[in-house]
């Protein structure tokens, strides 16, 4: 059994082919970020028109790459949501086509349910094993706390009530000008700054909710950038600021360990790839008796392995439809059913 997965949520076009005994055989990604970073933001029909000339380029080099035909493959999965209605058309459109054609089965992916999952693509243990967690989501678009009762079975305890993690550092990194763009370039200037020069907000840690706020501190951040006078002041504030985002993920995730007093907690997404958050949640975690699982760096930002994956997984157990084109711009997460494989 074998699923091409399709992945144009945003501004990424993404397309893998997940086989289920042999794992991951091919997963092609072009990046737009080129495009869009004269704009300040993601450009929604700059972002679909370039998926249109990159879906069907990639499709052929990953079934190349996997040497598998058309005809071999038992079911097309596409992001359906959440996403940029005109991004997730395309893939929505290519994936119903392949399936109508192809007489094989449509599977619609949640695209934070792919995250969520996405620390199991490698792993040869049965995804049911793992149940129950807690899933820390933070990335560019989301910051969720869930509880992942089951697969399928979702129960989102905490979210941000403005801006995402992952927003926040990309924006921060742009005004700190570093080098590489976003998280990694955050990271970077980071290495050699002063964690504790600047002693930024960690907002909503003193209340007893587990959602998250990023725009008080985003605010103090900016404010700070525009009195600094030099390249050190840059590292001392992006160390600074990396620490404050970090050390509000981790008081929020303890908290909802407490609360829910789940022994594991998976982290994915594109923030969860620094090293910085991975080194202490992990210290952290094992100091309290919890495991903790991270997603695959490769894996943590947009891809379609994770759609792929996620795709197998609700094909085996029997949540896929017809051929219809149908996207869910606004998909939530917990509207998803559990699935038994």
């Amino acid at each position: 059994m074998q699923v091409l997965g399709i992945e144009t949520s945003c501004d990424e076009t993404g397309v893998a082919i997940y086989h289920k005994n042999l794992g991951l055989l091919s997963n092609q990604l072009h990046s737009q970020s080129y495009l869009h970073d004269n704009y300040g933001g993601i450009v929604p029909e700059l972002a679909a028109r370039n998926h249109v000339i990159k879906i069907i380029p990639l499709i052929k080099q990953s079934l190349k790459e996997s040497k598998i035909k058309l005809s071999e493959l038992n079911g097309i999965a596409y992001t359906a949501g959440p996403g940029l209605s005109s991004s997730l058309l395309v893939g929505a459109g290519i994936g119903s086509a392949l399936s109508f054609a192809l007489n094989i089965p449509n599977i619609l992916v949640h695209h934070m349910e792919a995250h969520l999952l996405s620390f199991a693509i490698n792993t040869k243990k049965n995804i049911s094993h793992f149940f129950p967690f807690l899933a820390l989501l933070v990335s560019g678009g989301h910051t969720q706390l869930i509880y992942a009762k089951n697969l399928g079975e979702y129960t989102i305890l905490g979210e941000t009530v403005d801006d995402a993690a992952g927003e926040v550092i990309d924006k921060i990194a742009k005004l700190l000008k570093t080098n590489i763009p976003g998280g990694l370039g955050l990271y970077k200037l980071a290495q050699t700054g002063n964690p504790n020069k600047f002693n930024f907000p960690r907002p909503m840690t003193k209340t007893t909710g587990l959602n998250f706020s990023f725009s008080g501190l985003k605010t103090a951040v900016k404010n700070t950038i525009k009195k600094m006078n030099n390249k050190t002041d840059a590292k001392n504030i992006a160390a600074s600021f990396q620490e404050a985002i970090i050390d509000t993920l981790i008081i929020k995730c303890i908290r909802a360990i407490k609360i829910t007093n789940l022994k594991k907690i998976i982290i994915s997404g594109g923030v969860s790839s620094n090293i910085l958050l991975r080194n202490k949640i992990n210290k952290v975690m094992k100091n309290i008796g919890v495991k903790s699982y991270f997603t695959d760096i490769n894996f943590c930002t947009d891809n379609a392995a994770m759609i792929a994956y996620t795709g197998l997984l609700r094909l085996k157990g029997g949540f896929f439809s017809s051929a219809k084109t149908k996207i869910l711009p606004k998909w939530k997460i917990s509207d998803l059913k559990k699935i038994k494989i």
